[in-house]
């Protein structure tokens, strides 16, 4: 084994090692919440997995935006194979270790090649939106301006990771004393334009070495940035799909409890069918009282801003953004976690996402109408986490609008919301 392997080696247990340090923290901070049941359906899950994670089915809601980050994403599932292989070479000292798989490896090799330079024209064209376009959707009082550093900052990354694949391939099949194992289209058009036949053979094996080694490193880099970035929904977003909510987007979840007692109300017989078990509080002040399904809804949120500017309270001047919600709760699991690092687990820091982070006036703008989560492409649910929310300040702290007051007043005296009895009702009919 070359000293290169052994180096390569090195590297990339060191990168892997410290990406999964990372991932098992994010894990453990996810695990915070309480459980919930969402190994349900298999079938079912995995047929929406194919439709909106792997088909992106809910970007093309916005055509150009949608088809240019489909490409990004499929080339990335296309490429990926080549980077495994990458990964096996390197450290076993081999060349193009996959060819085995004969047409397969052809037509994956030839995709990669080709979706290579889809995704460079994209991510280019990203960072000019970025850049020099004024799209509403980037901007809010949540965005700060090191959301746009990071997304910049990505975009640039995959720019130079597809440079390097091509001129890595470029490199490969120039190099005519050995035989050119894949199909490579692109690479082998540009090849010509520049004539790289007729190079010193020296140089050919340089850029191929100088491609490879950067292409490789920036993948290194760009996996271990992952966890301290937006874009660490390129993990999230699977099973962030899978585990998202099958329900009709107009269902709310009852509370077993006050279910409990409202069957009780109607049936005295009903208790004694019903868990006895009293919850030991309602709603949720925290990120400990929402459930690890709405805490990796957080960990998965892109910042894209859809769910922001399709909210019809957000549209009009109210405070409620829903990426806000999803950001500020992705925040504080995080201080939660780095907490729980430094401190122990008991520790307590006198915050909570309901307030510190996330006012009233926020989640009593919204309407539920579900608009955010029908925008979300990774199916993500901030209304759930809002009403969650709601639930705490009513049903522990008594704290509501006073519309609302009033209406829980009437209901608790007239079994109706309005201000008369229920002998009263009809009396309309008589005047």
């Amino acid at each position: 084994m070359l000293i290169e392997n052994v180096l390569f080696s090195f590297i990339l247990f060191c990168a892997i090692g410290f990406f999964s340090f990372n991932l098992r923290k994010i894990v453990r901070n996810i695990q915070l919440g309480r459980p919930s049941n969402r190994f349900d359906q298999p079938l079912k899950r995995t047929i929406i997995l194919l439709k909106v994670a792997f088909g992106q089915t809910k970007l093309f809601a916005r055509p150009i935006s949608g088809i240019l980050h489909a490409i990004v994403y499929w080339g990335f599932l296309v490429i990926t194979f080549g980077t495994l292989e990458m990964m096996i070479d390197g450290v076993f000292n081999l060349d193009r270790s996959f060819g085995v798989f004969g047409n397969f490896y052809n037509l994956v090799t030839a995709s990669g090649d080709i979706m290579a330079v889809l995704v460079l024209i994209s991510c280019l064209i990203f960072i000019f939106r970025r850049l020099f376009l004024k799209i509403k959707r980037f901007s809010g009082k949540e965005m700060k301006k090191l959301s746009s550093i990071d997304a910049i900052v990505a975009l640039v990354l995959i720019v130079f990771l597809m440079l390097s694949l091509l001129t890595m391939n470029i490199g490969y099949i120039g190099n005519h004393s050995r035989e050119i194992i894949g199909s490579y289209p692109i690479s082998d058009l540009l090849g010509s334009f520049i004539s790289i036949s007729s190079w010193d053979m020296n140089n050919i094996d340089l850029i191929h070495k100088i491609s490879w080694w950067t292409h490789i490193m920036i993948v290194l880099i760009f996996l271990n940035e992952l966890p301290y970035s937006k874009h660490f929904h390129v993990v999230m977003s699977i099973p962030n799909v899978y585990f998202s909510n099958l329900e009709e987007l107009g269902h709310m979840e009852n509370m077993p409890a006050v279910t409990k007692e409202v069957k009780l109300m109607m049936d005295q017989n009903a208790i004694s069918l019903m868990d006895e078990t009293s919850p030991q509080s309602f709603g949720a002040k925290d990120i400990s009282a929402l459930t690890w399904v709405q805490l990796m809804n957080a960990y998965s949120c892109t910042e894209c801003g859809r769910c922001t500017a399709e909210c019809p309270a957000n549209q009009t001047g109210k405070l409620l953004s829903p990426r806000k919600i999803m950001m500020d709760t992705r925040q504080r699991v995080k201080e939660v976690g780095k907490n729980i690092d430094k401190y122990g687990k008991g520790y307590n820091d006198n915050k909570s996402l309901l307030n510190d982070y996330i006012t009233p006036e926020e989640i009593w703008a919204c309407t539920t109408c579900n608009a955010c989560t029908q925008a979300c492409p990774l199916n993500i649910d901030p209304l759930s986490i809002i009403i969650d929310l709601r639930r705490y300040l009513v049903m522990e702290q008594s704290s509501a609008p006073q519309e609302l007051n009033t209406m829980f007043a009437n209901i608790e005296n007239n079994g109706a919301p309005w201000q008369f009895s229920a002998s009263d009702r009809l009396n309309w009919k008589d005047e």
